[in-house]
C-alpha cells in the first residue's frame, strides 16, 4: 500500500471503472428475467426491443469501463513496479562491500530482476483481480439477499468451507514458494558463474559436468514447482467443486419454490445467472491468494535487500572547501579483523605525505589490499582512525573521500559498452578532446585507433576484446581522467610482456606525477625508484626504507628479494 500511495489518481480511476465494471456486468441478468417473465408470456415485441438494446449497451459499455480499467491499472502496475526496482538497485548502491563479498552475483540478480516479477503480477492481475471480485460479491450478494434471502442462505452455506480451505492451502504453499525462489536465486547464481568460467570450462574439457551440475539444478527448480502446482491441482478444482454444491443446493431448493409458485421461472434463472458470477469471483480471490503468496516469497527476498544496513554508514558530516585534498593519509593505531578471532591489524600506524609514493610489500594475505580498502571505507577500522588531510575518513562523506583516490587493479575491469564509455568512468562529463588526451598520455591513443571503430570500439564483457595491456592502459586513462590527489595501484605490469611493460611504465609514470601512491607490489624489481617500501607481517609493519636500504638490511624484504630472483 506503501507503494500505492504517490498514485492516488490511478487508484481512484482503476477503482471507478472496476466498479462501473461491476455494476453493468450485474445488469443482463434482470434484463434476461424480463425477457422470460414479461416478454415471452405477453408476446410483447416493443418491450423485447428496449430489452435488446439495454443488453447491447450493456455489454458495450461494460466492456469500454472494463478496457479503462485495464489501460490505468496497467498504467499503475508499470509505475509502481519501475519504482520497486529502482529501489532495489539503489540500495544496493548503497550497500557495503562486504555484502557483495558474501553473495554471487547472480543471486543478487535474482532478486533485482527475477524476484520483482511475481511482485509486479499482483499489481496487474491481484490488484484489479481482487478489487473487481470484491465488488462484484458485495453487488451479487446484495441482490441475491433482495431477490430472496431464503436462497441466498444457500448459496452462502459453501462459504466457510472454502474460507478453511483457502488458509490451509496459503500455509502450505507460501513455504513452497519460497524454495522456488531460493532455487531460482541458486540456478541464476550458477548460470552466471558458468557463462563467466566458459574459457576455463573449455580449457579443461569440462562441458559435461557443468551440464550436469545445471541439469541437477534444474530439477531441483523444477521440482520446487511441481511442489506449488500439484498443490494448486487439488486446491483449485476442489474449490470449484465445494462451490459448485451451493448451485446443486439452489437448483433443488428454488425448483421447490417455482413448483409451489412462491417464484417465477424467471426469477430462478436470474438468481441462477447471479449465482454464476457469485462464485467466478470466489474462484478469483482463490486464484489472487496463489498470486498473492507468489509475491510475499518473492516480496521477502525483494524486501530483505531494501531493509539491509550498509556495514560502512555514509555519516559524513563536514564540508570540505577545497573539492580536492593534497593527499596525506595516515593510519593511527588501526586494528581491523574480517573476523574476531582473526586479527589482519594491531595498532597498525603510517605516515604518507603529499606526493609520496610508496609500495606495500608482504607474504600473501598479510594485508596489503585490505589496508587500501580501509583507505576506501570499503571496510571501517576496528579500532584506531584513518586521516585524510587531517579529517578522520568517517567524518568525510563517502562520496567525496572516494573521489580523492584512483584505483588501478592488477586486473581491470571493464565494462560492457565502448571504448569511449569506459574512459569516460572516470569523468561522465569529459569532452571527446579531455578523453583522448588521457588516452595519449596513457600509452593508449594508437591501438585504440587501430581498432575496428576507433574510441567507439565495443568491447565486450570485462573488456574481452582486448589484450591485458591494452586493459590495463585504458584504467589507466580512466584514472587520469578522474585525475584523483592520490593513487592506489596493484602492481600493474605482472601479467604483461617486457614490450608492452615499457608503454605501460610511461603511462604509470605519467599517473603517479604529483599525487600520492600506494603500490601494492608483487615483481620486487619494479620497486627501485619509489621513495619508501613498508613491509607488513603478522599484522604490522616491520621495516620501511628504500629498495637499497632494504636489502642492505638482510631482513624480510631482502629474503623476499633473494627467493624472486634465486629459484
Amino acid at each position: 500500500m506503501t507503494y500505492l500511495r504517490p498514485y492516488r489518481g490511478l487508484v481512484a480511476l482503476t477503482f471507478i471503472f472496476a466498479a462501473l465494471t461491476t455494476v453493468l456486468e450485474l445488469l443482463p441478468p434482470w434484463l434476461i428475467k424480463i425477457v422470460i417473465d414479461e416478454v415471452l408470456p405477453a408476446k410483447n415485441m416493443d418491450l423485447l426491443s428496449w430489452v435488446l438494446i439495454g443488453l447491447v449497451l450493456a455489454y458495450g459499455l461494460k466492456n469500454l469501463c472494463n478496457s479503462l480499467r485495464i489501460r490505468f491499472n496497467n498504467m499503475l502496475e508499470q509505475r509502481v513496479v519501475h519504482r520497486l526496482r529502482q529501489e532495489v538497485f539503489e540500495a544496493l548502491q548503497r550497500l557495503s562491500l562486504n555484502y557483495y563479498e558474501n553473495r554471487s552475483t547472480g543471486e543478487i540478480m535474482s532478486r533485482v530482476v527475477n524476484d520483482t516479477e511475481p511482485v509486479q503480477r499482483i499489481f496487474i492481475d491481484g490488484f484489479e483481480g481482487m478489487l473487481t471480485a470484491t465488488l462484484t460479491l458485495v453487488g451479487i450478494t446484495t441482490i441475491l439477499f433482495v431477490m430472496n434471502w431464503k436462497l441466498a442462505l444457500f448459496v452462502l452455506l459453501p462459504i466457510p468451507i472454502l474460507v478453511v480451505g483457502g488458509v490451509y492451502f496459503t500455509r502450505r504453499v507460501h513455504r513452497y514458494y519460497r524454495e522456488i525462489r531460493q532455487h531460482a536465486a541458486d540456478l541464476n547464481g550458477y548460470l552466471q558463474d558458468a557463462l563467466s568460467g566458459i574459457r576455463e570450462t573449455m580449457g579443461f574439457n569440462r562441458q559435461p559436468y557443468e551440464r550436469s551440475r545445471f541439469q541437477d539444478m534444474s530439477q531441483h527448480y523444477s521440482q520446487a514447482n511441481l511442489k506449488a502446482m500439484y498443490l494448486w491441482s487439488v486446491y483449485s478444482p476442489g474449490m470449484i467443486f465445494i462451490g459448485s454444491l451451493g448451485t446443486v443446493l439452489i437448483v433443488w431448493f428454488g425448483a421447490g419454490e417455482v413448483m409451489a409458485g412462491r417464484l417465477t421461472t424467471g426469477e430462478l434463472v436470474m438468481f441462477l445467472s447471479y449465482l454464476v458470477l457469485f462464485y467466478t469471483p470466489v474462484n478469483q480471490i482463490h486464484s489472487v491468494n496463489h498470486l498473492l503468496q507468489h509475491a510475499l516469497a518473492a516480496g521477502e527476498r525483494v524486501f530483505d535487500v531494501l531493509d539491509a544496513k550498509p556495514a560502512v554508514p555514509d555519516q559524513g558530516t563536514i564540508r570540505l572547501q577545497e573539492p580536492r585534498l593534497s593527499g596525506k593519509v595516515e593510519w593511527k593505531q588501526v586494528s581491523f579483523a574480517y573476523r574476531a578471532e582473526s586479527p589482519v591489524f594491531t595498532k597498525l600506524s603510517l605516515c604518507v605525505e603529499p606526493g609520496e609514493h610508496v609500495a606495500l610489500v608482504g607474504p600473501s594475505g598479510v594485508g596489503k589490499s585490505t589496508l587500501m580498502k580501509l583507505l576506501f571505507r570499503f571496510y571501517d577500522v576496528g579500532a584506531g582512525a584513518i586521516e585524510l588531510d587531517g579529517y578522520d575518513i568517517r567524518d568525510l562523506s563517502l562520496f567525496t573521500l572516494r573521489e580523492q583516490i584512483g584505483f588501478v587493479q592488477q586486473e581491470p575491469f571493464l565494462f560492457n559498452g565502448t571504448v569511449r564509455a569506459n574512459l569516460a568512468y572516470g569523468d561522465i562529463s569529459a569532452s571527446h578532446e579531455q578523453i583522448e588526451a588521457v588516452a595519449k598520455a596513457a600509452q593508449a591513443h594508437e591501438f585504440i585507433l587501430a581498432l575496428p571503430e576507433g574510441y567507439d570500439t565495443w568491447i565486450g564483457e570485462r573488456g574481452v576484446k582486448l589484450s591485458v595491456g591494452q586493459k590495463q592502459r585504458m584504467a589507466i586513462a580512466r584514472v587520469l581522467l578522474k585525475d584523483p590527489p592520490i593513487v592506489v595501484m596493484d602492481e600493474a605490469t605482472s601479467n604483461i610482456d617486457t614490450e608492452t611493460e615499457v608503454e605501460i611504465r610511461i603511462a604509470m609514470d605519467e599517473l603517479m606525477r604529483g599525487r600520492t601512491t600506494f603500490i601494492i607490489a608483487h615483481r620486487l624489481s619494479t620497486l627501485q625508484s619509489v621513495d619508501r617500501i613498508v613491509v607488513l607481517d603478522q599484522g604490522t609493519i616491520i621495516e620501511e626504507g628504500d629498495h637499497t636500504t632494504l636489502l642492505a638490511k638482510g631482513g624480510l624484504y631482502a629474503g623476499l628479494y633473494e627467493a624472486q630472483f634465486h629459484v
